[in-house]
């Protein structure tokens, strides 16, 4: 049986390609909004960035989310997503400890 390809996509902070899941996506919906989606599966135009906070800043200040949506970013929306990012991280942090091997 063949091997099934994996998908890469290109985080805007570091550009490196990646493997889709290890990524996050952050999405410019129809309605204007911009919200980061966890599942994949939220409508828009998406682009991903790595779940660590520095490829965040790089992509912030090299405003690569305003080209990758073709819209400006204000500045409460980059606050708001890097909130999000920060406790989504810890949540996996916390969740992969938690789950881990027991005695």
């Amino acid at each position: 049986m063949p091997q099934k390809r994996i998908p890469l996509r290109m985080c805007v902070g570091c550009r490196e390609m990646k493997e889709k899941r290890s990524l996050i996506r952050v999405v410019h919906k129809p309605d204007g909004g911009i919200c980061l989606d966890f599942k994949g599966k939220v409508n828009g135009r998406g682009a991903y960035v790595c779940p660590g906070q520095s490829c965040f800043e790089k992509a912030r200040k090299s405003k690569a989310f305003e080209r990758a949506f073709e819209t400006t970013v204000p500045p409460d929306i980059y606050e708001s997503l890097e909130q999000s990012l920060v406790e989504s991280v810890i949540q996996k942090r916390q969740g992969s400890n938690q789950g881990g091997a027991s005695v």
